[in-house]
C-alpha cells in the first residue's frame, strides 16, 4: 500500500514538473488564439466569401471601385514622409542629447511630453493651428505678409499630407528620439576621440562611426514607427472635414460601417500582406548586407 501511494507520489511530482509550465502560459496562448489568431482567420475566411459563393476573388475586384488602391497610396505616402520627418528630428534631438550643456535634464524631459498627449487631444490643438479662419498658421503667415493656406481643404494634395505628417510627428516623433538615443549612449566616446584625431571631420564623424553603430537602432525605431504609421487612422479620420486623405486603416473604417464586412476583411488582409512582405524586405536587406 505505502508503495503504491509513494508510486503515485512520483508520478504527480512528475506531472507537476511536465505541466505546471504549460498550465502557466496557458492564459496567455489562450488570449492570442482567441483575439488574434481566431479573427485573423476569420477576416481571411471572410475576405473571401460571398452570400452566395465562397472562396472567390469578387471582393478583392471591388475593392477597387471602394478606392482601396488610392488608400494604399496615400498610406505609403504618408508613412514614406513621417518616418523621414520623425526620424530627422529624432536624430537631431539625440545628438544634441549626447552633448552635456546647461539646463539638458529640462531637455530630457520636455521632449517626451508629446508622446503622452492623447491623439484626440494632439488633433484638436492641431485641428485649431491649420484652421483656415483663425488658425495659427495662417495668422503667423499673413504676419509675414504671406497668402494664407487652404490646410485641411480639398484643395492641394501635398498640403494634406504635410499638414497630416506634421500633426502625426509632432506626437510620435519622441518614440523614435527615445531609441536613437539609447543607441548613442552605446557608442564610446573614445571612437569619437580617436577619430578626430586622426583628422575626421564631424560630418565625417557622423557617417563612419555614428551610422553604422546606430543600424540596429535606426531598423527598429523604422519598424516600429512604420507598422505604426501604416496603422494611422484617427489623425486622419478627425484633421480633416471631409474624406480628403482616406488611408488603409480609414478606408476598413469606411467598408465595416456600411455593411462591406467581407471588404473590410479583404482590406485586412491586403494590409497584413504589405506590411508583412514590408518587413521579410527589410530584414532580408539587412541579412544581406550583413
Amino acid at each position: 500500500m505505502s508503495t503504491r501511494a509513494g508510486a503515485g507520489g512520483r508520478e504527480l511530482i512528475r506531472w507537476k514538473e511536465d505541466y505546471t509550465a504549460y498550465l502557466m502560459i496557458l492564459p496567455a496562448v489562450s488570449y492570442i488564439v482567441l483575439f488574434s489568431f481566431y479573427p485573423s482567420l476569420e477576416a481571411i475566411y471572410g475576405s473571401f466569401q460571398t452570400p452566395t459563393r465562397h472562396f472567390v476573388l469578387v471582393n478583392y475586384n471591388e475593392l477597387v471601385g471602394l478606392g482601396v488602391d488610392r488608400a494604399i497610396y496615400n498610406t505609403i505616402v504618408v508613412t514614406v514622409c513621417a518616418l523621414a520627418l520623425q526620424f530627422t528630428i529624432a536624430l537631431a534631438i539625440a545628438t544634441i542629447l549626447t552633448r552635456e550643456f546647461r539646463g539638458r535634464w529640462f531637455f530630457q524631459v520636455s521632449y517626451i511630453i508629446p508622446f503622452g498627449v492623447a491623439t484626440i487631444v494632439s488633433v484638436y490643438v492641431f485641428g485649431n493651428i491649420f484652421e483656415i479662419t483663425g488658425g495659427y498658421a495662417n495668422a503667423i503667415l499673413r504676419g509675414l505678409g504671406l497668402h494664407t493656406l487652404e490646410w485641411t481643404e480639398h484643395t492641394n494634395y501635398w498640403l494634406n499630407v504635410l499638414t497630416l505628417v506634421i500633426a502625426d510627428s509632432w506626437k510620435n516623433t519622441p518614440i523614435v528620439a527615445i531609441i536613437l538615443v539609447s543607441g548613442m549612449s552605446t557608442i564610446s566616446p573614445d571612437i569619437y576621440a580617436a577619430a578626430k584625431v586622426d583628422g575626421a571631420g564631424p560630418f565625417s564623424r557622423f557617417i563612419h562611426i555614428t551610422i553604422p553603430n546606430l543600424s540596429g537602432y535606426i531598423a527598429i525605431a523604422l519598424i516600429i514607427r512604420g507598422i505604426s504609421e501604416f496603422n494611422i487612422f484617427a489623425m486622419a479620420l478627425l484633421l480633416f472635414p471631409h474624406e480628403i486623405l482616406t488611408t488603409l486603416v480609414y478606408g476598413l473604417f469606411t467598408t465595416t460601417f456600411n455593411d462591406y464586412l467581407s471588404y473590410a476583411a479583404a482590406t485586412v488582409l491586403l494590409a497584413f500582406i504589405l506590411v508583412f512582405a514590408t518587413i521579410v524586405v527589410v530584414y532580408r536587406n539587412r541579412s544581406v548586407a550583413g
